[in-house]
Formats: structure tokens, C-alpha cells, sequence
């Protein structure tokens, strides 16, 4: 089999070492845009529950990966200067997105993947040129703005939308102890700041504000530097005099992608391509590359057509990618209400809310995972259920 996938993030490279490393015969090639030290944004978080899934399907890049992150073991929700204290039943980590990068493509290359960078798809015909027009299977793993979706939507029944609330990622130039929330009553407008260490000397802080307030302070006039001005004021005691760094940090709204079908033809799209998963899950990358381990042992392990093996990829994955895709959706809704949410709330009752917010967490669950900040919740008179 002939394979090409557009697009050399986390999904694309991964799913492309695991198809070589089963079927090391086939001819697998990522095309990439960016050059191989090229990345936007700084540390990316793989959550304990997304590494095992990893694990389990490629025990060796894991520890490659691992052996380059940054783990803690609580995160901090501040909610109008009250700071609360969630301890982690397992440890969390996160790692450099460049570290990420590379440690994927070193991996993908041993395994034989042909990884072509600097080359940029403009559209699927496009692939001719390329020497890759007559390959059986072809994989949008191109991100939100697939180049490979955006050339047939109809086919995939392409549906989007916008949120409200503005945010951009930035860089802080020290590590962070804990990973934190901070939500921020600031002259009448209503900021979150979310951090988290990702080596020894940097972390990520995503600033982030509702629709109302980005009105308020008239932020829209405002320049790129004013704005980080602004949350550096805002979220001056947690930064202590360390600047926001930026890099490609451009204030957007989130751009909520659905397809009604993942498959046209022999082409298939996986990661936010196909489905964008919201940040503020902390997610996103595990979600893509739990597409590609999915798509990887269908590719390879079931008979038939490659029709038959996309098949089989959507109907083994759709039902667990459509659980994960509801929680993003229940959060970000969540998100978008937040200045209601710290004018109604106290802070205990706050962080009970946030905590529950997707629907995945039931007071059995808090109560099992996170039993300090249960009895926290208890004592300050938060209606938990007694389990």
C-alpha cells in the first residue's frame, strides 16, 4: 500500500510510524509545510491517561517522549483571589512542543517513514506533482485549517462555527511550580490566565477573556503588544516581572470544526482536520493521536478494501471521538459564560462547577480522584452529594 499524509503535527507522524512499524513493506510519506525545527506555541500537556493509551500502542516513543517532559502532581484554581488546591490522582506532564515534534519524527524516520518538510499541499490534485497522486490512502492531518478538507467539504458534510471569547498562547521565561487556573475580576472585565511548567526554566500561559470584556477594554484597537501589556498588569503577582514571550501569539476566537463523515474516497482526515477538540480540556494533541493509533490498526489490520478499512476506522472510533468531542463542547459552552459563573459563584462552589462542567466527573468520581479537594468542598458548604 501507498500512503500520504499531509500535515507532519503529532497525528500525522504518529500514525505514520505505526503503520511502518506493522507493515514495514508499504510506502508511507508525510508532507509537511514547516521546516523540521519549525514550531508555533510552546509546551503542549500529555495527561497520564493519554500517555498509556500511547504506551500501549508504541512502547518506545512514549519513553522518548517522557524522557523530555515536565511532570507535576496538583494545579492550582485561583477564583477572585481565593486559591484552591487540587491534587492530581496521577502525575501530569507536559513537554516542549519542538521536543514533541522531534521526538515523533525521529521515530517515524527510523521506522522508515519518508518525511518531507518544507513542501506545501495546496490542494489534494495537487499531490500529482508530488509523485504522490496515485497513493491508496491519503490522510488529512493538517489541522484546523486542512488544506485536504477544505478542497471537498461538501464530500465530508463540513460544519463550523466561532466562539466568543478571545485568547492567544504565550511564553513565560520561568517554570511555574503548578500548573494553574487563574480566574480574574480586573476593573469590570472578566480574564482567565492558564499556566503549566513545561522544562526546568519555561512555562505556557493562555490568556484568555470573554466577548463583553474584549468590548469593554476595547481590545479590538488595541496592538499585539498592548494586549500582552494588559494581561502582564492583570497577572502581574503570578509573573512576578517576567514578561509574556511571544511567538506567532495572535488573539483568535476558537473555530469549532465538525464533519458529518470523516471518509471521501480513499481520502480520510484524523486530529483537529477533522474534529477540533477545545484547549480548555487540555486534550487536543492526545485526542488526535488516539485518531491515528485508531486509523493505524484499522489501516493495517483489517481485511479488504481500502474503503473497508476506513469503515472499520469510523465505526470502531466515532463513538469514543464523539464522547471526548461532548465534554470540549460542555466546556467551552462552560467557558463562554464565565464572567456569569464568577459573579454567581462563591469560589468552592466555583471550582465544584469547573470541575464538573464536561459531564465526565460525577461527585463519585470527585470524590474518588480528588479526595482533598472533596472534603475542601464539604467544609465550605458546596451541595456535593455524600458518597
Amino acid at each position: 500500500m501507498k500512503i500520504a499524509v499531509v500535515g507532519g503535527g503529532p497525528s500525522g507522524l504518529y500514525f505514520a510510524m505505526l503503520v511502518r512499524k506493522r507493515r514495514p513493506d508499504w510506502s508511507v510519506v508525510v508532507l509537511e509545510q514547516n521546516a523540521p525545527d519549525a514550531t508555533f506555541g510552546f509546551g503542549v500537556v500529555l495527561a497520564d491517561t493519554g500517555l498509556n493509551n500511547l504506551r500501549a500502542a508504541d512502547h518506545a516513543s512514549v519513553d522518548a517522549l517522557t524522557a523530555r517532559m515536565t511532570f507535576t502532581d496538583r494545579q492550582v484554581i485561583t477564583v477572585n483571589q481565593t486559591a484552591i488546591v487540587v491534587d492530581r490522582p496521577a502525575k501530569g506532564g507536559a513537554i516542549r512542543r519542538i521536543d514533541l515534534l522531534q521526538a515523533l519524527q525521529d521515530a517515524a524516520i527510523a521506522a522508515g517513514v519518508e518525511v518531507r518538510s518544507g513542501v506545501r499541499v495546496d490542494s489534494v490534485a495537487a499531490l500529482d506533482g508530488l509523485g504522490m497522486g496515485d497513493a491508496d490512502l491519503i490522510v488529512g492531518a493538517d489541522g484546523v485549517n486542512s488544506i485536504v478538507r477544505g478542497g471537498n467539504e461538501q464530500a465530508f458534510g463540513t460544519r463550523r462555527s466561532q466562539l466568543t471569547n478571545r485568547f492567544a498562547w504565550f511564553g513565560v521565561g520561568k517554570a511555574f511550580t503548578n500548573p494553574a487556573l487563574v480566574f480574574r475580576k480586573h476593573d469590570g472585565g472578566y480574564f482567565v490566565a492558564h499556566y503549566y511548567p513545561y522544562t526546568s526554566q519555561l512555562s505556557t500561559f493562555v490568556a484568555e477573556c470573554d466577548e463583553a470584556t474584549w468590548k469593554r477594554f476595547d481590545m479590538e484597537a488595541m496592538s499585539l503588544e498592548q494586549r500582552k501589556a494588559l494581561f502582564e498588569e492583570i497577572f502581574a503577582p503570578e509573573l512576578e516581572g517576567f514578561p509574556l514571550l511571544s511567538n506567532n501569539s495572535l488573539w483568535r476566537q476558537f473555530p469549532v470544526i465538525r464533519n458529518d463523515r470523516w471518509t471521501a474516497g480513499r481520502v480520510v482526515l484524523i486530529g483537529d482536520a477533522q474534529t477540533s477538540a477545545h484547549f480548555s480540556i487540555g486534550s487536543g494533541t492526545r485526542i488526535a493521536i488516539e485518531d491515528s493509533i485508531a486509523l493505524a490498526h484499522a489501516v493495517c489490520e483489517v481485511e479488504g478494501s481500502v474503503a473497508q478499512k476506513l469503515d472499520a476506522f469510523v465505526t470502531a472510533r466515532r463513538p469514543e471521538k464523539d464522547k471526548l468531542i461532548s465534554a470540549s463542547e460542555r466546556s467551552y459552552n462552560w467557558y463562554e459564560e464565565i464572567g456569569r459563573w464568577m459573579e454567581e459563584y462563591t469560589p468552592h462552589e466555583f471550582v465544584y462547577r469547573f470541575m464538573t462542567r464536561t459531564g465526565r466527573v460525577s461527585d463519585e468520581r470527585l470524590a474518588s480522584s480528588f479526595p482533598n479537594l472533596y472534603a475542601q468542598l464539604v467544609a465550605a458548604g458546596v451541595a456535593v452529594t455524600e458518597v
